[in-house]
């Protein structure tokens, strides 16, 4: 069984230096916002076609390891008390045969080999169950992230019906798209809640996920 990290740092609210902009983006003016940016992955790419991988076992991967980085990207709420996780554990969707979507999540493991096996052992048992949430939750530390590959979109923005309540990002992936020189294009969307992140540590996550997709040999390989 999947061991799953749900260890957390309780938030001194008093000496916190986003204190102020927590309170402003959630009580003053509640503010969420997103963005999106294409991102390379040609060298990732090629690299789950060599090493017979799954794009998006090792999409959900990068991303989830590139999160441990970002501590804003991480806080979350316990019995009321705001934390920063160590990890937070993507929960991604899937599509049925009936063109219907469930999520699913994976534990996140620092190895991606581990991450790898959970990944493919959480589709064979969940992936042709019926339903929205085939896999019951076990943690609060599980993040959104989803993928749309029928189309190349230049935005996307989630729209909730009920005043955010989270401070995780949300992540959405689009089609690949290719220019002249055959390199391989991947748009994909943040969407945040602004008490915790403003958009130079969005801008910030972008760039350090661009440095992971270039480099899959170092951080792909055990």
């Amino acid at each position: 069984m999947s061991t799953l990290n749900t260890h957390f740092t309780p938030i001194d609210q008093s000496s916190w230096e986003r204190r102020d902009y927590f309170y402003y983006f959630t009580q003053m003016a509640p503010t969420g916002f997103s963005l999106t940016a294409n991102l390379d992955v040609t060298a990732t790419r090629a690299w789950t076609k060599t090493h017979h991988r799954k794009f998006n076992a090792t999409y959900l991967y990068l991303v989830s390891r590139i999160l441990t980085q970002h501590p804003e990207m991480r806080i979350g709420r316990v019995d009321d008390q705001l934390v920063t996780f160590d990890v937070i554990h993507p929960s991604y969707t899937i599509i049925h045969a009936d063109h219907t979507m469930a999520n699913l999540w994976t534990a996140y493991d620092d190895n991606f080999d581990t991450f790898y096996h959970r990944y493919l052992a959480d589709l064979a048992n969940y992936g042709q169950v019926p339903g929205p949430m085939p896999k019951t939750p076990l943690a609060t530390n599980l993040y959104p992230i989803g993928s749309l590959p029928w189309l190349h979109f230049t935005n996307y923005t989630p729209l909730p019906f009920t005043p955010l309540k989270t401070f995780f990002p949300v992540f959405q992936a689009g089609q690949f798209a290719f220019d002249d020189q055959g390199r391989c294009q991947l748009p994909l969307s943040v969407t945040i809640h602004h008490a915790v992140a403003d958009g130079y540590h969005v801008s910030m996550l972008f760039h350090d996920l661009q440095a992971a997709f270039n480099r899959p040999d170092q951080l792909l390989t055990a």
